[in-house]
């Protein structure tokens, strides 16, 4: 009962983090002027090509300026610039929150949708796909060779894996994503060199799939060669840490089984750090990866969010900011009930 009931006032103060963050999106787009300024070019810049596509066909200049004139206040109101900021975002804050997430004012789907939950029902499983997948195998890999190499300090494996692991985390994923584009797309020739299919993309299953993992290659290879290293490190530096404990001593001065000290004394305890990494890293993977994707050309969630804020599209980033956050505070919540079975010194 106790604890139901501080689960549940901490699940309440996770959710007034949904809420402070929109509201800071509110102030960084509204009061600092960004928005108006932002919408009053994109303005600006249809209407200079609404005209140019009326010279034409009206030589009235009289004529033709009232035109533009009336298709630029149609334009002012559809993006809510004839209302002052405070009035404008709120009201969109609180659809967003009761999940009326709106239509996107420039992208749409492949479909041709631009209703925003279609958008991000149609690019989370492709960030899913690439990101989620590159995290997994980082997250194993770290898991792995991180235990393996706590339990042997300052051998040449160790000293290996130390080297790699600051090598791979000082690799910006945009830069390596480049360099493999151009080594293995365009030098060798043997991997496409962005895309998730080939033009025209296969229409049966196997081979469609076959194509999918195929492009999928070089962007997975890239994000895990530069997440793999700090997951590599971490797991080694937490079991280490709890190796060294006096328990951990007793435990052996026992007579007990290594596997035994390995799993029960040490994995144990250093497990909530780990998985607190893995549950936020895989959380995070889910809003997709900007950069990687805008270099390998995949439409995830990334590419979404990079898209709406060039287009400056408002509706689509507040609802964007909104979904990551709502995935955060879920990812905490998991991670509230977990620290309860995983480590018994916690205690609500």
């Amino acid at each position: 009962m106790r604890l139901g009931r501080n689960l549940l006032v901490r699940g309440f103060t996770l959710l007034m983090v949904v809420v402070v963050t929109l509201l800071l999106m509110n102030v960084v787009l509204g009061a600092t002027g960004f928005s108006d300024r932002m919408l009053n070019a994109l303005i600006n810049d249809q209407v200079r090509i609404y005209r140019q596509g009326l010279v034409q066909t009206i030589q009235d200049p009289t004529e033709l300026q009232r035109i533009v004139n009336n298709y630029k206040d149609v334009l002012i109101e559809a993006y809510g610039l004839d209302k002052p900021w405070p009035m404008r975002l709120p009201q969109m804050i609180w659809r967003v929150m009761t999940f009326d997430l709106g239509k996107a004012k420039n992208a749409q789907t492949f479909k041709g949708s631009t209703e925003i939950y279609d958008l991000i029902a149609e690019r989370l499983p492709k960030s899913i796909l690439l990101i989620t997948t590159s995290v997994g195998i980082s997250a194993l890999l770290g898991l792995t060779i991180g235990t393996k190499i706590a339990t042997m300090p300052g051998s040449k494996i160790d000293r290996f894996f130390s080297n790699y692991s600051a090598f791979s985390y000082a690799l910006p994923t945009w830069w390596t994503g480049i360099l493999f584009i151009l080594i293995f797309a365009q030098y060798l020739r043997i991997l496409p060199p962005g895309g998730m299919y080939s033009a025209p993309p296969p229409t049966e299953a196997i081979p469609r799939f076959l194509d999918l993992l195929f492009h999928a290659i070089l962007p997975i290879s890239t994000l895990v060669l530069a997440l793999s290293g700090s997951w590599i490190y971490l797991t080694r530096t937490m079991v280490l840490n709890t190796a060294q404990q006096d328990f951990v001593n007793v435990a052996r001065a026992k007579g007990l089984p290594e596997n035994l000290v390995m799993r029960r004394y040490i994995i144990r305890v250093a497990a909530p750090p780990i998985i607190t990494n893995i549950i936020l890293g895989l959380a995070g993977s889910l809003s997709g990866a900007i950069l990687t994707e805008t270099v390998f050309g995949w439409p995830g969630m990334g590419l979404l969010y990079w898209n709406a804020i060039v287009t400056v599209d408002e509706g689509l980033i507040i609802a964007l900011t909104f979904v990551y956050t709502l995935i955060y505070v879920i990812a905490r919540m998991i991670l509230e009930v977990l620290y309860v079975f995983l480590d018994p010194r916690v205690e609500y």
